[in-house]
């Protein structure tokens, strides 16, 4: 077995690839097209997955725009979607500067929870151990849910 994607639905294409590329860093593999199914597949791959992505398709996450509006909730089975990052404090401050709410600061140097455009839950970990705990993330509440 070989993990391939994760796909969303998304209401937004530009806001969605504003957050997953430009705030998050993802780089965006292929795009497809459908006049006959009046859909847009976007595939993002995290920086360090790009070259693996273009080779394999994979491990991908899969936008899927459909161009008639539609109100999208919550998969009652999806939980989130966890990305390994090499700095979490800079990536939220990064984040946080582009207007994204930081549900659950990385008050342990390590996780935080963040969440999409669509409302999708995306989790954040320190790569390696965890960074020493610093302000303002020690004293900063947890906002919303997860």
């Amino acid at each position: 077995m070989q993990y391939l994607h994760t796909m969303i639905r998304v209401g937004d294409l530009e806001k969605s690839l504003h957050f997953f590329c430009d705030l998050l860093g993802m780089v965006e593999i292929d795009r497809r097209d459908s006049e006959k199914g009046r859909f847009t597949l976007v595939f993002l791959a995290a920086a360090k997955d790009e070259v693996q992505a273009r080779e394999h398709k994979a491990p991908t996450l899969e936008l899927t725009y459909n161009w008639d509006p539609e109100e999208y909730t919550g998969g009652r089975n999806f939980g989130h979607l966890a990305y390994r990052v090499d700095d979490i404090y800079a990536l939220c401050e990064k984040l946080q500067a582009g207007g994204v709410t930081i549900n659950r600061p990385p008050r342990d140097g390590y996780m935080a929870f963040i969440r999409s455009p669509d409302n999708i839950s995306i989790e954040l970990l320190q790569k390696g151990e965890p960074l020493a705990p610093k302000e303002p993330w020690v004293s900063m509440e947890n906002t919303g849910s997860w």
